[in-house]
Order: C-alpha cells, then sequence, then structure tokens
C-alpha cells in the first residue's frame, strides 16, 4: 500500500485546493468550466492569500507520492456574535472537502477532516464549527460529531458580477 501523507496545506497548494474544489462542484451539479475559467484563476489566488493567514485559515490535504495531492478539507474562522450556547464569538466554518476519484473510499476526507477539526480545537477560539453537506459527505460529518439544526440555510444573491 502506497503511503499518503496528510499535511498541512502551503500556498504552493492553491492550484490543488482549486482543483479540488472544482471537483466537488462539479459533483454538485455546477458547471465549473476548465482550468483556465476565471473563476478558478480568481480562486487560485484567494487561496495563496488566505494560506498566508494560519490564524484565520487552514487547509489540509492528503498528498500521495505519485499523483501528488488527492485529497483536502479547508475552513476558516469568522466572527459572530456570542449566544448563550456560545461565547467564544467566532465559529468555524468548514468547506471544500473534496477527493480525486480515484482515492475515494480510505479515509482520506475523513483524515483531513480529522486535522483541520484538530486545528479549530486546538490552535483557534471557535466554539462551533458549520458545514454545508452534501448526500455524498453526511455521513462522514456525522461520524465525526456533526449535528443537523432546526434551521436551514437560506441564500440571497446580490445583483453585484
Amino acid at each position: 500500500m502506497i503511503d499518503i501523507q496528510v499535511r498541512r496545506a502551503m500556498p504552493a497548494d492553491a492550484e490543488s485546493l482549486v482543483r479540488l474544489r472544482a471537483l466537488m462542484l462539479a459533483a454538485m451539479g455546477l458547471e465549473v468550466g476548465g482550468p483556465d475559467a476565471p473563476w478558478q484563476l480568481t480562486a487560485r489566488d484567494w487561496f495563496v492569500d488566505q494560506l498566508k493567514s494560519p490564524g484565520t485559515f487552514a487547509a489540509y490535504v492528503a498528498e500521495d507520492p505519485v499523483a501528488g495531492v488527492v485529497a483536502g478539507a479547508a475552513g476558516n474562522v469568522d466572527a459572530h456574535a456570542p449566544g448563550p450556547h456560545d461565547l467564544s464569538g467566532v465559529r468555524g466554518h468548514v468547506y471544500n472537502v473534496s477527493t480525486e476519484p480515484d482515492f475515494r473510499r480510505r479515509g482520506l476526507a475523513r483524515a483531513c477532516m480529522v486535522a483541520l477539526m484538530d486545528w479549530f480545537r486546538d490552535e483557534t477560539a471557535v466554539g462551533q464549527v458549520e458545514l454545508h453537506a452534501t448526500d455524498d459527505g453526511i455521513d462522514l460529518y456525522r461520524g465525526l460529531g456533526f449535528i443537523e439544526t432546526s434551521f436551514p440555510t437560506l441564500r440571497f444573491r446580490t445583483t453585484k458580477a
């Protein structure tokens, strides 16, 4: 068996994080375009910038010695008003959890998520962590202790481009 290592992502991994994001979004039914699509170029720059802020952003990747980065998970810390069940004033948000098809069902996304959750717990003041789950990922998140809330997420898009 090949030894796949999970490690914290670095700015040089931004392109891999965008590739995994495109894979995830395509699996959700979105048209993502090719590797030179404008959103992907913008996303690469965004990941590079975020990876320079280790106190508020982290991504963990699973790296195969031959194929390179094959899975990952990312998260950030956001300010929120404290509430009766969370006095911290900060929340974590997980996103960009994805695995290359040939490497699925090996626990790589789980390993990346565990590393990310350890970061939230050990290196941030986050009181709770939230995410949006797909049908394919919900069992993973439930297995890590995530619970469904009583209130659905709603979205409003402004007319800005």
